[in-house]
């Protein structure tokens, strides 16, 4: 793009993921961040909603840092179809030309965001823990690990519109709604047939039954490898119900299969941001504490003293893990006979 071609594109839009009705946590943490990139850009902060039956949502969008909230409701989106979902995020890209485009690196994100930028013939920076803005040439700088998160490396999209970046779930931070906030609703009409939509979905089927996924998750329990052994995750499942905690687990034991890889934590699998995290049986190696390091509350249950999770826990008990862990439980009982 030319320099005057690059002048056209304003403002920073947040994709807003939606499931049955109700933002995902990803997206209301980019809102955050994107308010606060906005406000050194001087533009305003726009969000994209996509789906059916989604007129609950703008509302609490302007609380979370959303100037404008595009809302494009319709019975073609009730599913998500990475046809539908592109089609209509680019057709208004092309209308409006936001300078930033910023998509949480969900299942979804990590689809629909690819397809957004190869049509838009534009960079894509995927997986982001970081974002700043550089004032002077009026960019995005997105950043993320590398080498076992030894090394940061930036990147940066000068000579195309708009600027996109996918960022993981829980590495922002959510910031609290400002219910003073106003701001303003644009509905659009979609020129999509069914007909024309070259895929159906039949059925929908949820991995987390309760609703809540590990990154969304308010209490998280891990398990690494001083578990021992599979059985060790059902124990964890025990105390994890007694506490309305999630289940998550570090690589290792991923791949030796004891669990599966939708519980991990770490570089490789889920960022979290938990009030209370409870690692048990964790060394708290580089690969797994890029993805819990943000948790407010860290509580570490390992044999090793001098195991590196205890250099950044705020509570430390040494001992193993399979005798602690039943001593929890029991006590958690004794506290609670309903349970």
């Amino acid at each position: 793009m030319s320099p005057d071609e690059l002048k056209e594109y304003k403002g920073l839009w947040v994709f807003i993921e939606q499931r049955n009705g109700n933002p995902v946590r990803v997206s209301l943490e980019l809102l955050g961040k994107g308010r606060t990139l906005a406000d050194q850009l001087d533009v305003d902060v726009t969000a994209i909603l996509v789906g059916e039956g989604v007129s609950g949502i703008p509302e609490e969008l302007i609380y979370y840092g959303a100037d404008r909230v595009i809302i494009a409701d319709d019975p073609i989106a009730r599913d998500y179809r990475t046809e539908v979902y592109a089609d209509i995020i680019v057709e208004q890209v092309l209308r409006e030309k936001p300078e930033i485009l910023l998509i949480g690196a969900t299942c979804i994100g990590r689809d629909l965001a690819p397809r957004i930028s190869a049509r838009l013939e534009t960079g894509c920076t995927a997986d982001c823990t970081e974002l700043h803005i550089d004032k002077e040439m009026r960019l995005i700088v997105a950043a993320k690990p590398f080498f076992g998160r030894n090394l940061m490396a930036d990147f940066i999209c000068p000579f195309r519109r708009p600027q996109m970046a996918t960022v993981r779930p829980g590495v922002m931070e959510l910031k609290a709604q400002d219910r003073k906030r106003k701001g303003k609703l644009i509905c659009v009409d979609l020129n999509l047939k069914e007909e024309d939509i070259r895929v159906t979905v039949l059925e929908t089927v949820r991995s987390a039954p309760d609703g809540t996924s590990l990154e969304e998750a308010d209490k998280v329990v891990v398990g690494g490898m001083g578990l021992g052994d599979v059985k060790g995750f059902e124990m964890l499942k025990e105390l994890a119900d007694l506490l309305r905690a999630k289940v998550g687990a570090t690589s290792l034991p991923v791949d030796a299969g004891w669990i599966s890889k939708d519980y991990q934590v770490g570089q490789t699998g889920k960022a979290i941001r938990p009030r209370l995290y409870i690692g048990c049986g964790v060394s708290g190696a580089i690969q797994h504490s890029a993805g819990m390091i943000h948790s407010e509350l860290i509580v570490a249950i390992n044999i090793n003293p001098k195991a590196d999770i205890f250099n950044f826990a705020d509570y430390g008990i040494i001992g193993d893990v399979n005798e602690i862990v039943p001593a929890l439980i029991k006590e958690l009982h004794e506290m609670n006979p309903k349970i």
